[in-house]
């Protein structure tokens, strides 16, 4: 863990998101007393949930999509 008081922290904020890249955490400090904590991202990946069984529950279309668009596109012509 690194300290750090405001005025540096301005001028060398590329050194400190590299430190924190590396995944230091950089603690800044005003008056001697820490005001910010600079941590990286965490980096959990997303998860879906399982859907097979859903997709076994559902049945199948009685026609095909693009069917099913022409004859509501030709309903709505005439």
């Amino acid at each position: 863990m690194t300290t750090i008081n405001v005025r540096d922290a301005r001028e060398s904020i590329a050194k400190l998101l590299d430190l924190v890249q590396t995944g230091e955490e950089v603690i800044i400090l005003r008056r001697g007393k820490p005001v910010a904590r600079l941590i990286g991202p965490e980096r959990t990946g997303i998860s879906f949930p399982d859907r097979s069984q859903l997709r076994k529950n559902i049945p199948p279309m009685p026609q095909s999509a693009a069917d099913l668009v022409r004859s509501l596109r030709d309903e709505e012509r005439y």
